[in-house]
C-alpha cells in the first residue's frame, strides 16, 4: 500500500524506523574519497614536476586553469544528465570519464598534454557533487539532510590526507614514477564505478529499507508535483544565490587543494607527500568543520529554526574561522601557521556542507542537478579566475601570498550578503504562484 504524505503537523510523530539511508552516506564518502584522492594528485606531486619538467608558476597556474575552466563547463552537462537520467546512470558516466582523465596524466609530458588531462579529468569530476547532492535529497529529509551532506562533504578533506601516503605507496614502497603511479590509482575508479552500480538505488526500489524509514525519509511536506528545466532555473534568483556563492566561496578551496603543497614547500622547505603531520592535521580539522557545520544547522531546525535561520547563521560563523588566514604569511613557526589554515579550511567545509544543503530547500528534486551544475559551473569560473591570478601574482611578488589569503578572508561575507538579498527567506521557489516541491519519486 503506498504511504500517504505526512502533514506538518504530523511530522516530528514520524518515527526513525531503520539506518539503511546511512549505508548511502557511507557509499558516497567512499565515492568523495576516491574523487578527490584523483583530482589533489597532481597538486602533491607539482613541486616535484616544477623541477622535472621546468614548469614556471604562470605554467602551473594554466594547467590547473584548465582544468577549472572543464569542471565549470562541465557542471552544465552533468547537472542536466543527472536529472534527466538519475543519479545511478549520470554517476556512472561520470566516474568513467574522470577516470580516464586521472589515468591520461600518466602519459602526458608537455604542458599542453597536462592541460588536456585535467581538462578531461575536469569534466568527469563536476557530475560529483550534483550526483551526491541529489542523491542525499532522495534518501534524506530536510531536517537530516545538513548534517548527511556535511559527512560527505567530510570526505573530500579525507581524500587530500590519503593522496599522500597513496603516492608513498606506489613512488616510495612500490618504486614506481610518477607516471606508473597516476595510471595504476586509476584501478581505484574502476572499483569504484563497480560499487556504485552494485549498491546505488533509490529508496522505494532498494528492497533494503523498511516502511518506516522510508515514511521518516519522505515525510517532508510534499507540494505540487513540478519539473524546473534549465530555461526556468536560470530566471531564478534562488538559483543565482547558490551560484554567487559558489563563485565567490570554491576558489578558495581550489587554491588550498592545488598550490598549498608549493606553498608549504617554498615558505617552510617542507615536501607535504613526506612530512604527513601537517596535512593530516589541517585536513582533520577541515572535517571537523564539515561535520559540525552540518550538524549545527540540522540542530538549530530540530530545535525549531526556519532553515532559513539555520543556513545562514551557521555559514557566518563559518566565514569567521577563515579570518586567521590573514596573519598566515606573517608566521615564522610552520605549526602555528597549520593551526590557522586548518581552522579557514574547517571553516570553509562549514559552509560548503550548508551552502550544498540550499538546492534541496528550495528546488524540486528533480531540478537540484541542475541548480547545482549552475553554482559548480560559477565556481569553476571563479576558480579559473583564482588560479590564474594566483600564478600571475605569486610571479610578480617572488612568491608571496599575503595579497591572496587577504582576499580568501572577504569573500564569505559577500557570499552569505548575496544570498540574503536573493533569497530572503530561502523559500521554495515558485513557479506561476504557487510554491514548488517534488513528491517522492
Amino acid at each position: 500500500m503506498a504511504l500517504r504524505p505526512i502533514t506538518p503537523t504530523g511530522v516530528d510523530a514520524v518515527p526513525r524506523v531503520g539506518r539503511y539511508r546511512w549505508a548511502i552516506i557511507a557509499l558516497l564518502f567512499i565515492a568523495t574519497t576516491v574523487n578527490y584522492i584523483d583530482r589533489t594528485m597532481l597538486g602533491l606531486l607539482a613541486p616535484d614536476l616544477t623541477t622535472e619538467l621546468g614548469w614556471s608558476e604562470d605554467d602551473y597556474g594554466n594547467i590547473v586553469t584548465a582544468f577549472q575552466a572543464a569542471y565549470a563547463l562541465g557542471f552544465l552537462l552533468m547537472g542536466w544528465l543527472i536529472d534527466r537520467f538519475g543519479p545511478k546512470i549520470g554517476y556512472a558516466i561520470a566516474i568513467s570519464i574522470w577516470t580516464m582523465g586521472h589515468v591520461a596524466h600518466g602519459f602526458a609530458a608537455s604542458v599542453g598534454s597536462f592541460m588536456a588531462s585535467r581538462a578531461v579529468l575536469g569534466v568527469g569530476e563536476a557530475g560529483h557533487f550534483p550526483s551526491v547532492v541529489r542523491a542525499s535529497s532522495e534518501w534524506f529529509p530536510q531536517k537530516e539532510r545538513a548534517f548527511a551532506i556535511g559527512w560527505v562533504n567530510s570526505a573530500t578533506t579525507v581524500g587530500v590526507i590519503l593522496t599522500a601516503p597513496t603516492v608513498w605507496a606506489f613512488m616510495v614502497w612500490m618504486d614506481l614514477g610518477w607516471r606508473e603511479t597516476f595510471i595504476y590509482t586509476g584501478l581505484f575508479g574502476v572499483a569504484l564505478l563497480v560499487l556504485w552500480l552494485w549498491l546505488y538505488s533509490n529508496p522505494r526500489e532498494s528492497g533494503k529499507v523498511s516502511q518506516g524509514e522510508l515514511a521518516w525519509i519522505e515525510h517532508d511536506p510534499p507540494e505540487k508535483v513540478a519539473r524546473i528545466g534549465w530555461n526556468r532555473v536560470v530566471r531564478k534568483r534562488e538559483a543565482w544565490a547558490f551560484a554567487t556563492a559558489k563563485f565567490l566561496t570554491d576558489p578558495v578551496w581550489f587554491l588550498m587543494l592545488f598550490w598549498l603543497p608549493k606553498y608549504f614547500a617554498s615558505t617552510y622547505g617542507v615536501d607535504l607527500k613526506v612530512v604527513l603531520l601537517p596535512m593530516i592535521i589541517m585536513y582533520l580539522l577541515s572535517d571537523v568543520g564539515s561535520i559540525a557545520g552540518g550538524w549545527l544547522s540540522s540542530r538549530l531546525i530540530h530545535n525549531g529554526r526556519t532553515p532559513n535561520y539555520a543556513r545562514k547563521v551557521t555559514m557566518l560563523i563559518a566565514g569567521c574561522c577563515i579570518l586567521p588566514l590573514l596573519s598566515v604569511t606573517s608566521l615564522d613557526n610552520m605549526w602555528l601557521a597549520v593551526a590557522l589554515i586548518g581552522l579557514a579550511l574547517a571553516g570553509h567545509q562549514a559552509f560548503s556542507t550548508n551552502l550544498l544543503s540550499l538546492p534541496p530547500d528550495m528546488f524540486p528534486k528533480r531540478a537540484v542537478g541542475s541548480v547545482i551544475g549552475l553554482g559548480g559551473f560559477a565556481g569553476g569560473i571563479g576558480g579559473m579566475i583564482m588560479s590564474k591570478s594566483t600564478g600571475l601574482v605569486l610571479d610578480s611578488t617572488d612568491g608571496n601570498y599575503t595579497m591572496i589569503f587577504a582576499a580568501c578572508t572577504v569573500v564569505y561575507f559577500i557570499a552569505v550578503a548575496a544570498i540574503h538579498l536573493l533569497s530572503p527567506r530561502l523559500e521554495p521557489v515558485t513557479v506561476g504562484g504557487e510554491a514548488v516541491r517534488a513528491e517522492p519519486a
